[in-house]
């Protein structure tokens, strides 16, 4: 077993009366729950004072009137990850998990993300982005022809491959554009790198910030869906399979994005390696990565010898305000 990157020698009595926060309403509400009751049943497994807390059922001020000490932040999407609900803690006075306000609001935009990242040369992939008004016909059929075939069409204020289609042809493209604009009022028009897709996870902040093993993700058809994400036993997450100065590279680069980004507690990048240099490409970061069954962080702190449960109360012991 390889030796932990971070203390794992937690008083879990001492970190209060904690909320676990779940549900919300987003189009991420399935994967929260899910995420959320595993989180909730871990840190009561490890002696938290642990409760479930929907935002979309009770209102954020009872976390003030029920006594919480901290939060748990296990949101996705809009009105979770974005910053939104990290303003209304730090308005509370409750330290969180993850990310702090400003870090979670540019990192959940993947298009602002692109941008923060290319100022310091970071490599992503080829982009447009446009906003509904421009997405006339005319315009949607020259996409291809600037960005090449085939293109990956996004809303970049979802995540968990909402709304996401590799359009790979010109007849693809306008029932690509249909469906994410069901999503965003904005798209995110992605060249499409072919090769492996990989992923790679972070604890911590700063210059202390560490990052665990590379999972390369092998998807039916090689297409890392809703379905294959959350539903399909059939999608393989693998370690090792990379050469040691890749991975080394990998982990250096999504290190640089992270603190970039000013991301704290955790995060987790996906990436694209071409096929022919292997060069990796950063495509996203996420600042209230899964916490599933299926979830890649999980599975990453495992590799290294952190259990499920001493991770959560890892990651809930970061908590804290962006204001000091």
């Amino acid at each position: 077993m390889t030796t932990p990157p971070i203390d794992l020698n937690i008083d879990a009595a001492a970190l209060g009366k904690v909320a676990v926060l779940l549900g919300g309403g987003s189009a991420e509400r399935p994967v929260s729950l899910m995420s959320g009751n595993g989180v909730l049943a871990a840190l009561r497994a490890v002696g938290v004072d642990a409760h479930a807390f929907d935002p979309a059922e009770r209102p954020l001020q009872a976390l003030q009137a029920d006594g919480f000490d901290r939060a748990f932040i296990a949101l996705h999407g809009r009105g979770g990850e974005d910053g939104t609900l990290q303003g209304a803690l730090e308005w509370l006075g409750i330290p969180y998990t993850g990310s702090g306000v400003t870090a979670s609001g540019v990192a959940m935009d993947k298009t602002m993300t692109k941008r923060v990242w290319g100022t310091e040369g970071l490599p992503t992939p080829p982009y447009l982005a446009l906003a509904r008004a421009e997405l006339t016909r005319e315009r949607i059929r020259q996409i291809p022809d600037e960005l090449g075939l085939p293109v990956i069409v996004k809303p970049p204020h979802e995540g968990s491959s909402i709304g996401i289609t590799k359009a790979v042809g010109y007849s693809d493209m306008q029932g690509a554009v249909d469906l994410a604009l069901g999503f965003d009022d904005e798209l995110l028009f992605e060249q499409c790198i072919d090769g492996p897709e990989v992923t790679c996870a972070v604890l911590g902040q700063g210059e202390s910030a560490v990052a665990l093993p590379v999972v390369e993700i092998r998807a039916a058809g090689g297409d890392y869906s809703y379905e294959n994400k959350y539903v399909s036993n059939d999608t393989q997450y693998l370690f090792g399979t990379l050469p040691a100065a890749l991975e080394a590279e990998i982990q250096q680069l999504v290190l640089k994005a992270y603190r970039l980004l000013g991301c704290r507690g955790w995060g987790r990048a996906d990436l694209m390696l071409r096929k022919a240099d292997m060069k990796p490409f950063l495509l996203e970061m996420n600042t209230s990565p899964g916490m599933t069954s299926h979830s890649l962080v999980p599975k990453a702190a495992q590799a290294v010898g952190i259990a499920y449960p001493q991770l959560c109360l890892w990651l809930l012991a970061q908590a804290r305000l962006d204001r000091r």
